[in-house]
């Protein structure tokens, strides 16, 4: 049986874990949610988020893989037998969901680094974005074309995808996010320092940082603020399992869960910095409010941006910074997406890990073309909202259920505490049975409630059915079958590390 790999450095598993974290929504939406609830004032339930369910989930991911020695399939079933299908579920719905969609908008960002430098969106960037660029069509049944610009920038996203993964973790993963995470820290210093000298600028950022502290009394603040922790730290994807199983015996635990949450989040607030100080720089100039200026997520990085680039001295050098930035932000993130599922089929077939990497990648660009369609932007919506907010959300829960109460929780305090600075006490195990599952049930019920009401976006009943629920459907099912495949090495034999 082939050596399992190990980090060559503990930052090098950092830097990893730092890149799957740090991904397009720490750029866009991060600011945006923070501008909408209660700009300064946010930061109270953000970081109660992050303190009482961010990095205590994060510990018990890292604990999982470190301890039990194994990507999530194999992790969940060494705890118990026939919970192997949750560990196989989150690393599919995630590799042949979640990932499909994301290079695609890695692959829109790498469009929009080769127009930056000519700025050819124009003077109307918002149906330059959605009626020249995605030319997207009037329901999710009208496939049109496949868009000939992001199919060939799909193809090179997938290449770079593959020849990271190809070269292993120490070669591939280790070696490129040892590059990609300090270049990425660097340019985004370079955005935030350059935007902060725009005419305008402090107006941007007053309006992303001052308080209102009577829009944290809504309920639904602190439920979004739980929500972009959970998914802006890789929680539920089986990623930060398999990267934990590849640390030597010797790793300090949650020290490292406790600076990969914290220079996530922390980069998260920096490039709110770069993003807002160009939204004053663009109200300044066109003499309108912040808030007429300001749009949600995919509309701030496609058009609201670019509408600025186009006014501001520099616009082409600052927007091809800022659409690299995106390019490498997203790239280390979906790597770490594809090796969760490498990780998960060579642990439990024994499978050549190079032949299995190149099969997935074309499998993965294959099932991305649709996204390239004109009706790629309603399916990507569609499957992104239920992915999200049924998948991850349930594998969270179950998550705590499995480890929290259908195994010896203190098996992992213990391991945890043996090799790590900071100790685990009663609160994270209460926060991981109690605390943890509340939270998360809580925005289940919420998400299932305003689904019932009326359908998500506007889209009809049978857009929602056929592709949302229909792809959880899928892959709960390709889960089960992969569970039932008979085991072809013997690790599924072996305990954890604690059990030697």
């Amino acid at each position: 049986m082939r050596k399992r790999e190990q980090w060559k450095s503990q930052i090098g598993f950092l830097l990893a874990a730092v890149g799957s974290a740090i991904g397009l929504g720490n750029i866009w939406r991060f600011s945006y949610m923070a501008y909408t609830y209660g700009g300064g004032a946010f930061l109270i339930p953000y970081l109660t988020a992050l303190f009482t369910a961010g990095i205590p989930l994060l510990i018990l991911e890292f604990a999982i893989g470190h301890e039990r020695i194994g990507s999530a399939p194999l992790a969940y079933a060494k705890i118990r037998k026939n919970w192997e299908w949750l560990g196989w579920w989150a690393v599919t719905f995630v590799m042949f969901g979640i990932v499909l969609y994301y290079v695609v908008i890695i692959a829109w960002c790498l469009n929009y680094f080769i127009m930056s430098f000519s700025l050819d969106w124009g003077a109307d960037p918002n149906t330059f974005f959605f009626e020249k660029f995605l030319a997207v069509s009037g329901s999710a049944s009208k496939m049109g074309q496949i868009r000939t610009p992001i199919f060939f920038a799909l193809i090179i996203i997938w290449f770079i995808n593959w020849a990271v993964v190809y070269r292993g973790v120490q070669k591939g993963i280790e070696l490129a996010n040892k590059i990609f995470m300090p270049m990425l820290f660097v340019l985004t210093a370079v955005l935030v320092f350059w935007s902060l000298n725009l005419e305008g600028a402090s107006e941007g950022i007053k309006a992303y940082l001052t308080p209102d502290f009577s829009k944290i009394m809504n309920p639904k603040v602190w439920i979004d603020a739980y929500s972009q922790i959970f998914f802006t730290l890789s929680l539920g994807f089986g990623i930060m399992i398999a990267y934990a199983s590849y640390l030597p015996e010797k790793s300090d635990i949650t020290k490292n869960a406790v600076l990969t949450a914290f220079l996530n989040s922390g980069y998260s607030l920096f490039a709110g910095f770069a993003v807002f100080s160009v939204l004053g720089f663009m109200a300044h100039a066109q003499q309108k409010a912040i808030s007429d200026v300001v749009s949600q997520s995919i509309g701030l990085a496609f058009v609201a941006y670019p509408k600025a680039l186009s006014l501001m001295p520099g616009g082409n050098l600052f927007g091809a910074i800022f659409f690299f930035c995106l390019v490498v932000a997203g790239v280390s993130s979906s790597v770490s997406i594809i090796e969760a599922f490498t990780s998960a089929m060579v642990d439990k077939f024994n499978l050549n890990r190079k032949t299995l990497v190149s099969v997935i990648s074309i499998l993965g660009f294959l099932g991305s073309i649709v996204f390239t369609t004109q009706a790629g932007l309603i399916w990507l919506d569609i499957v992104d909202h239920f992915l999200t907010n049924y998948g991850l959300v349930v594998v969270g829960i179950a998550e705590c259920i499995l480890v929290g109460w259908l195994f010896d929780i203190y098996i992992l305090q213990k391991h945890v505490n043996r090799v790590s600075s900071i100790k685990l006490g009663r609160v994270w195990v209460g926060l991981i049975r109690y605390f943890v599952p509340g939270m998360l049930a809580i925005m289940l019920f919420g998400a299932l409630k305003a689904e019932v009401t009326k359908p998500y976006s506007g889209y009809s009943w049978a857009a929602i059915g056929l592709i949302g629920v229909n792809w959880i459907v899928l892959t709960v099912l390709v889960a089960v079958v992969l569970a039932t495949r008979p085991w072809r090495t013997e690790q599924n034999k072996k305990g954890g590390r604690s059990e030697k």
